[in-house]
């Protein structure tokens, strides 16, 4: 675990993003820079904060969910609909790099805002736009959230047991991945920056990256004319493959993705002779089989404990993971030994344990300077680093800009 950390050591930390965007997709491209060491500034309308402020569960009246999704962001409020606001959020974007935005098309433009103003602006700015549907065709004015590309991606369709219904995560993964693929065509966008000395606009639709996370259904469906059916924890790809109860109730995945190591799985349960069948040499025709390669392993790690099974696991050379809670992550070694678990003193609820950057780099710290900020915190030193005065500032917060 780690505290917060030094942004002047995060290899973005002289890229400055603008995120004006609200509740999961955009916020959490915004994230990830700042988690690099990016100057995120988070702009939110005066009196109607970003919902994720909201989200989720809370502990004395404060949400957790915003303290990491809000974290390593200077927090400020601007009208954008008004002329005061419109002018402050040009003033930013004139020292900005980065604008990430999730309005409904058009909305921008008919603040006066649209790419063409902002980049007239700052002509080396790249624009990221994260939408439902993204800015063209016959959707693209509909509310879009997580759940509808998690539905549209062809996700639900293959997830859940094969009697069952069409199955949703628990989590926002749509945006999750979309904030992902958001954050990389930002950073390839400042690559060929590099080359033209002219910024661009990125053009995220939050159905498209979990599509292309699925894998290769379109092309099955366009070479075969299937579509890939509901297993559950099965795979269509080899066996065994599941979730498997032990015997003090604990749960552990197997996968046996390689020859070598579905016959290892085997010799430990004691079952080598299967491994002789002549449908055994393939991971397709092993799954065709599944409910015997259950059987096998299912009643082999279920006279065992958790720890009994890891252990054997581990001695065979197979491959095996406990599926954990959140408990037991923190407690885990090799979490531990990566750092994935950061402490950061947040001034509302003291320390507090959260997951750090996606990744390290052998030159430059991931960055966790603070937890995210109350609503508004840092209005008057950024607008004050913009050069207005504090007579300014009031005149704004009169006319309701800022």
């Amino acid at each position: 675990m780690s505290t917060g950390t030094d942004p002047s050591r995060g290899a973005l930390h002289r890229l400055r993003v603008i995120d004006a965007s609200t509740l999961f997709a955009g916020p959490m491209a915004a994230m990830h820079l700042g988690d690099m060491g990016a100057d995120v500034i988070k702009v939110e309308h005066p009196d109607r904060p970003d919902p994720s402020r909201s989200h989720g569960v809370s502990r004395d009246g404060v949400n957790l969910w915003w303290k990491t999704l809000g974290r390593n962001k200077r927090a400020i409020t601007v009208n954008l609909s008004s002329d005061g606001g419109r002018d402050v959020f040009l003033r930013l974007v004139e020292t900005a790099d980065v604008v990430i935005e999730n309005f409904r098309p058009g909305t921008l433009e008919r603040w006066g805002l649209g790419p063409d103003v902002l980049l007239a602006a700052n002509p080396r700015l790249v624009l990221a736009r994260v939408t439902g549907f993204g800015q063209f065709g016959p959707m693209k004015a509909r509310a879009g959230f997580g759940t509808l590309a998690e539905a549209m991606s062809g996700f639900a369709a293959t997830t859940g047991a094969p009697d069952g219904p069409p199955t949703l995560p628990p989590f926002g993964l749509a945006d999750g991945i979309a904030s992902l693929s958001t954050a990389y065509a930002i950073m390839v966008a400042l690559h060929a920056r590099e080359a033209t000395g002219e910024g661009q606009v990125v053009d995220t639709a939050i159905i498209e990256p979990i599509l292309a996370m699925l894998g290769p259904q379109i092309t099955r469906w366009d070479q075969l004319g299937t579509v890939q059916p509901r297993t559950g924890n099965r795979s269509v790809n080899n066996a065994p493959r599941n979730t498997y109860r032990t015997a003090d109730g604990s749960w552990v995945a197997v996968s046996t993705s390689a020859q070598s190591i579905a016959e290892r799985v085997m010799r430990l349960v004691g079952r080598p002779e299967l491994i002789d069948e002549p449908w055994f040499a393939s991971g397709a025709d092993r799954a065709l089989h599944a409910d015997e390669l259950d059987d096998a392993v299912g009643g082999w790690i279920t006279e065992r404990t958790r720890a009994e099974v890891i252990a054997a696991f581990e001695e065979a050379q197979a491959a095996v993971a406990p599926i954990y809670d959140a408990h037991d992550i923190v407690e885990d070694p090799q979490f531990r030994a990566l750092g994935t678990i950061h402490e950061i003193d947040d001034p509302e609820l003291g320390p507090m344990l959260m997951q750090g950057p996606l990744f390290r780099l052998s030159r430059h710290e991931g960055v966790i300077a603070h937890t995210g900020r109350t609503h508004g915190r840092d209005t008057d030193a950024v607008l004050a680093d913009l050069g207005l005065d504090a007579d300014a500032v009031a005149r704004l917060r009169e006319e309701g800009a800022v």
